[in-house]
């Protein structure tokens, strides 16, 4: 005789164990997959002054930010080669709690430098620091662009947060190093301006401004550069793939000066699954042009093994790829040396900001520019539900 009670009661453990197993395969899928930015909100700008002082030290090129969640600060790096004031980063609070940005909400907090393996400030003219990323462990790693023209290799260490003593240094694959003979490597000023860590704090990525010389050309007028992004594992320390960052090109309407510089700036990880904002930021004789984009990995071509991508058919390299999220130029206020970004606090709606900074080259006709946007960032898993039409999505 059949027991029916036993029977739905099976019934029902069967059905709530298939519902665990999809609701799990749908997170473990979905939940960390790429994200997608659906627009973007200019929330408002501040500026510092060229010639501010703080702690005995001029602030002033700041080339790269970072957000310390846990604690709501903002940490950036200058890139004065010790010629003002010791290498050094910044502490900032950006206060976003209104929703806006206005020329009171940043304030900066402390300064930090940071020290060589003997514990000494780092000698002046050794550095060009212009990245910086924070990781879970209460330290900052920071890119230096070296000096090709001295012969100084450009270099990727981790610090100290609290003290700025070196902790680690990562080592950099030879193809990037300079030479004498100026047949390869970094061009002088123009490699790891960008650094980042994905949020899994397994990866850090940077890139260089411009080509390397074997590479091809710098940017130039109408026409763009073939950057190289580098990853490295950070567990094991090493760097492990390469991938084609092709910038825009950019030519400016109207130029009496004759100069131009353009070049890829900063990089940030949204995700860990190979997507990137970017920002693309040229000097055209009589302002600058920047550009922010959403960038992809996913269906690049590892370069690693390549030391020459002029050597190479171009059809065999799928460069990374972009999609433009905001031509600057669009919004109502006059743009700086944009240099930095990071994603910062989240917003009074919930929504991420993010958070943009200048390099004011220590120039009179410059200032330190901080803009401030709201995302509207979709994940796969919320995509899906809303579909599913599932409540609150």
């Amino acid at each position: 005789m059949l027991n029916l009670p036993k029977l739905r009661k099976l019934f029902l453990i069967l059905i709530f164990t298939i519902s665990s197993i999809f609701i799990s395969f749908l997170f473990n899928n979905f939940a960390s997959a790429s994200l997608t930015i659906n627009s973007i909100e200019f929330i408002g700008q501040a500026t510092l002054p060229t010639g501010l002082t703080f702690q005995k030290t001029e602030i002033g090129g700041l080339s790269g930010i970072t957000y310390d969640a846990k604690n709501n600060l903002y940490y950036v790096i200058s890139d004065d080669r010790g010629q003002k004031a010791p290498p050094r980063f910044y502490t900032l609070t950006i206060d976003l709690s209104k929703g806006k940005l206005t020329n009171n909400n940043v304030i900066p907090v402390s300064v930090t430098n940071v020290l060589n393996t003997n514990n000494q400030p780092f000698l002046p003219n050794t550095t060009d620091t212009e990245g910086i990323a924070l990781t879970n462990q209460d330290t900052i790693f920071v890119s230096s662009e070296g000096d090709v023209d001295r012969l100084i290799n450009p270099f990727i260490q981790e610090f100290a947060l609290a003290s700025g003593q070196t902790i680690n240094t990562l080592p950099i694959p030879d193809k990037f190093l300079p030479d004498s003979q100026k047949q390869k490597g970094i061009r002088n000023n123009l490699a790891f301006e960008s650094l980042t860590i994905t949020p899994n704090q397994k990866l850090l990525f940077t890139a260089t401004e411009n080509a390397l010389i074997q590479d091809g050309t710098a940017a130039q007028s109408g026409v763009g550069s073939s950057c190289r992004i580098l990853q490295y594992n950070l567990f094991t320390k090493q760097p492990e793939q390469e991938f084609l960052y092709q910038t825009q090109p950019v030519t400016p309407l109207f130029n009496p000066t004759g100069k131009f510089a353009s070049g890829l700036p900063d990089l940030l990880a949204i995700d860990n699954s190979g997507n990137f904002l970017s920002i693309e930021r040229s000097f055209t004789g009589l302002g600058f042009t920047v550009f922010l984009f959403q960038v992809s990995l996913n269906n690049a071509t590892d370069i690693h093994n390549i030391d020459s991508i002029t050597k190479i058919d171009p059809d065999k390299i799928q460069p990374a790829e972009k999609k433009l999220l905001l031509d600057l130029r669009t919004l109502d206020v006059s743009l700086d040396n944009i240099e930095g970004l990071t994603l910062g606090a989240k917003l009074p709606d919930g929504q991420p900001s993010l958070i943009l900074i200048s390099d004011n080259n220590f120039n009179g006709l410059q200032q330190t520019q901080i803009l401030a946007f709201k995302l509207k960032i979709e994940s796969p898993l919320t995509k899906l539900l809303r579909r599913l039409r599932i409540p609150n999505f």
